[in-house]
């Protein structure tokens, strides 16, 4: 009997887990022009924050600026938890509606590509974070440059020029 409830207690673990996973990659359509709105002004807010902590990063692998160890941690947190925001601000599809935005439609085509790119952010911040964390300064330049190349990847396919 122990057996049947620790798999019924798995199963329902696993089902919860993969209905969340799939709620999430769902894309819903903005309501009203100030659904709309707020979406774009929250999305836009996100990547202003990504921006904002990469900037620094992006001086310290080009040799702008000196590694600084504790920005780097800083900042590859706080990306990592960007990450992990972005696809609730990015699945609200703002196409019907008047709203300025740099995003491509192909956004909400194609949302399971876009969730990937950013797990694939999510990863590299936590590269970083392991970098630093293992003193590793000959991978931080490396690691930096994943998080950017993730960035570009998502920016190329669904961001307007």
């Amino acid at each position: 009997m122990k057996f049947s409830s620790k798999l019924l207690l798995s199963a329902a673990t696993a089902g919860a887990i993969l209905s969340g996973s799939v709620l999430a990659a769902d894309v819903t359509e903005a309501t009203s022009e100030k659904h709309a709105g707020a979406a774009t002004q929250y999305r836009q807010a996100v990547f202003q924050l990504v921006r904002s902590n990469m900037g620094p990063l992006g001086g310290m692998a080009k040799g702008a600026l000196p590694f600084d160890e504790s920005v780097m941690e800083t900042n590859a947190v706080r990306l990592e938890q960007l990450a992990d925001m972005m696809g609730d601000y990015l699945s609200v599809d703002t196409r019907k509606f008047d709203v300025e935005t740099g995003a491509k439609d192909e956004i909400w085509e194609n949302f399971s590509d876009v969730e990937k790119k950013v797990m694939a952010l999510k990863t590299a911040a936590q590269g970083l974070q392991a970098a630093v964390k293992a003193g590793d300064e000959s991978a931080y330049r490396g690691a930096i440059g994943k998080i950017g190349a993730s960035c570009k990847s998502c920016h190329d396919d669904y961001k307007k020029d």
